[in-house]
């Protein structure tokens, strides 16, 4: 939500107040309550939509955040992850820095428990796995665990790490994989690849 639009949602939950006691007297505070109910429930809902990331440094270096929800591990899809992303010898990425980003994927009991060690723990293998395979194929890549949300997770790395270009590595049936594609797709400023491996 717009910052300049809070004051106006404080003026009408005021308003819808005053009007509820002027049109229904006692039975006002539950008008009033119901509307304020609605006003809050929508300014929860509303999830920012803006633009995601700085605007592309000026140094010239380039800087390539590859986010996969699982382990990659197999040399054929390294070998894919590799060739899109233009890490190769032949996209210059002998020049790149690459960070690995794996969300970690969180249940639905760990997160009612708030137990989240064990998504954590298992982010980090997924980690190693894709970070170890990479350094075979000949890239050298800093790892790190995000979020459980793809979007925040890109969002939150992207505070401190600017990236020149966003690679999403889907397959193997990841859950909300190609709506986050479709999101990052529009919100990016920087560059963005979708790579689809184990198809």
């Amino acid at each position: 939500m717009k910052p300049w639009l809070w004051p106006l949602v404080i003026f009408v939950m005021a308003a819808s107040i005053v009007a509820g006691f002027a049109i229904a007297g006692g039975g006002g505070v539950a008008v009033s309550s119901f509307v304020v109910l609605a006003i809050v429930l929508f300014a929860i809902r509303a999830v920012p939509r803006g633009p995601i990331g700085p605007a592309p440094a000026a140094d010239g270096r380039r800087r390539v955040l590859i986010v996969s929800p699982g382990a990659v591990e197999d040399p054929a899809e390294v070998g894919e992850i590799v060739r899109v992303a233009g890490l190769d010898a032949d996209g210059g990425g002998a020049e790149a820095e690459v960070v690995v980003l794996v969300p970690a994927r969180i249940g639905f009991l760990d997160r009612w428990a708030s137990d989240v060690e064990g998504a954590r723990h298992r982010a980090q293998e997924h980690l190693v796995a894709t970070v170890a395979a990479l350094a075979k194929a000949g890239v050298a890549a800093e790892a790190r665990v995000g979020d459980e949300d793809v979007v925040q997770a890109v969002e939150d790395v992207l505070q401190s790490y600017p990236a020149t270009e966003v690679v999403l590595v889907s397959g193997n049936g990841e859950d909300g994989v190609d709506s986050a594609a479709s999101e990052l797709e529009s919100r990016l400023r920087a560059k963005f690849r979708h790579v689809r491996v184990g198809a």
